[in-house]
């Protein structure tokens, strides 16, 4: 299958200007304006109109399988449903574990992860949860990352009333094995870390890469804006060259010490001398955001949804006037890159995977192009789940 893009202005996320964009099967194969094309087989072309038209959005931390569990059996979130992903422009996701260890399990989250490449996007997860000893598939963090083919490397939990209150050692021991696994099967493996409202903080993590020798890239610290102080701790991380996830979910202003705004805290990050390399941002999709009170009784839940990645992308460019390279940064070629999938996810480039969203003039998705395949064409969903109307 060919498919032309015809007349986009591409950001791939460098500014490249009016160009058509040559697909086939599910891989770019030319970009260059005015393309003539003449292929031995059907030829599908789509005339963008001059439209912005940038890489699918990658989510790296959705509760594809639910999340939630924290009031009870009635409050576990559902599983993510393709067309929800499409919509929100993201066409690369990787799934994990919440709070709940017990009713969900890791060999659900790698079924989920194959439904949804099944369906036609692209996915994978990560092994672990919130406990210490670590939830596996396989028996063991090396050989999950080693051995299952969508296993991309581990999430734990750090200073959170719900994590395993793990040691500075045991932290170390399962970073390092998520490393080898990494190192053995060619993948990132990539820790990504929870980080709740406990007063620790990074400490546990800083303590990690100080005592040992595991490099401060290797992991993924999430949700460093859900509160003032921990955003501030944040900074300091990313400036000693670690990552920082924003959470999108988290919306809230800066108020009392309380959660910030993601695309603010970026645009902060970035006055405050960060630089947009060490920065990403996901939706943590369909996990619950619980309300707990001062005695860690919850108090409210809510399901997060998936259109919070597009949103503050718009406002990091309407409202913190960021450039569109700049504002796509954390939501294409520095996730794929943390996650170690930058040799093909990421970017609009020839032999790159087909992933392109195409928005419209408020920046929202309007087209998406998922694995070479039309997912949805001026807002209308083609690509749709197994169980979806």
């Amino acid at each position: 299958m060919f498919l032309l893009l015809k007349n986009a202005n591409v950001f791939a996320p460098t500014p490249l200007g009016l160009n058509d964009i040559l697909i086939c099967h599910d891989k770019i194969i030319a970009i260059a304006p005015d393309l003539v094309i003449s292929v031995p087989a059907d030829l599908h072309v789509i005339d963008l109109g001059g439209k912005t038209t940038v890489p699918g959005f990658i989510d790296g931390h959705a509760h594809l399988i639910g999340g939630g569990g924290e009031g009870g059996f009635a409050t576990r979130t559902p599983e993510v449903a393709v067309g929800k992903l499409i919509e929100a422009g993201i066409t690369s996701v990787c799934g994990l574990l919440g709070t709940d260890g017990a009713t969900r399990h890791i060999a659900s989250l790698y079924a989920k992860t194959k439904a949804l490449r099944s369906e036609g996007i692209s996915a994978w997860f990560f092994t672990g949860g919130y406990r210490v000893p670590s939830p596996t598939l396989t028996g063991n963090i090396v050989d999950d990352v080693t051995f299952l083919d969508a296993c991309i490397g581990l999430k734990t939990a750090i200073s959170d009333h719900r994590s395993s209150q793990s040691t500075v050692d045991e932290i170390a021991r399962i970073a390092s094995q998520s490393r080898i696994g990494g190192m053995t099967s060619g993948k990132a493996g990539s820790v990504v870390v929870h980080l709740g409202d406990g007063t620790g903080h990074f400490d546990p993590l800083w303590a990690v890469i100080d005592q040992t020798e595991i490099p401060i890239g290797q992991f993924i610290p999430t949700h460093v804006n859900r509160r003032r102080a921990l955003l501030d701790v944040a900074k300091d991380w990313a400036k000693r060259g670690g990552n920082i996830d924003f959470t999108t979910g988290i919306d809230a202003e800066p108020q009392d010490g309380g959660a910030v705004k993601t695309s603010k805290g970026i645009a902060e990050c970035l006055g405050d001398g960060v630089t947009i390399d060490r920065i990403s941002m996901t939706s943590d999709g369909n996990g619950s955001l619980p309300d707990f009170d001062a005695n860690g009784t919850m108090i409210g839940l809510s399901v997060a949804g998936f259109d919070t990645i597009g949103r503050e992308f718009a406002d990091l460019v309407e409202t913190e006037r960021l450039d569109l390279e700049t504002a796509l940064a954390p939501i294409t070629i520095n996730p794929a890159r943390m996650l170690g999938l930058d040799n093909h996810k990421g970017q609009i480039k020839s032999g790159f995977d087909a992933d392109i969203l195409i928005l419209d003039d408020g920046l929202a998705p309007d087209t998406v192009i998922a694995r070479g395949k039309p997912a949805m064409i001026g807002k209308e969903r083609l690509l749709r789940g197994t169980f979806e109307d």
